[in-house]
């Protein structure tokens, strides 16, 4: 399990502004003069000090800081493993269109059962690779115009590039 920063504050008193203020100033100083500095967690008793672990104090951190800007922050346990469902949630798609990236090998993908299970980290992977097709893609469709540049021309330009641009995704 991993935890994902997404702490609900909408409003804090200014006894409450101040100490933030000073956790965060604290954090950020620290990480001035040293670059992996190292954090604790300190109890009552003189012997409970305990070392946060780097993920922890990430967390710690992101969640100052956007409480600091006053935003809302919500700390939420999140599988490696997601169902295809929650996968394609994440990818912002259906979920037969997940099904059919995952039958076509486009996405690795474990069974438990009759269900599949997609790691994490490979639906992350494969959301990248799917951004970097459509900015280049975007990019194969762009074309420089002014107002001496034939229309016509322009017309037939946008064409073949996009022929080009599906040609290339159907050999895949």
């Amino acid at each position: 399990m991993s935890a994902t920063a997404i702490l609900a504050s909408s409003t804090h008193s200014a006894s409450d502004t101040q100490q933030l203020g000073r956790v965060y100033d604290m954090l950020t100083a620290y990480e001035a003069l040293d670059p992996v500095p190292r954090y604790y967690l300190v109890g009552s008793a003189e012997d409970d000090p305990v070392e946060l672990p780097n993920e922890v104090y990430q967390v710690l951190r992101r969640v100052v800081d956007a409480m600091q800007r006053g935003l809302s922050v919500t700390i939420s346990p999140t599988s490696q493993t997601l169902t295809t469902q929650q996968a394609a949630d994440l990818l912002g798609v259906s979920r037969p269109t997940l099904i059919k990236a995952l039958d076509g090998g486009k996405l690795a993908y474990t069974r438990s059962g009759s269900h599949r299970r997609i790691a994490l980290t490979d639906v992350l992977d494969y959301r990248e690779k799917r951004r970097r097709e459509q900015y280049a893609a975007i990019d194969a469709l762009s074309i420089d115009i002014d107002e001496t540049t034939d229309i016509d021309q322009t017309l037939v330009d946008l064409r073949e590039a996009r022929k080009a641009v599906a040609a290339k995704r159907r050999a895949r």
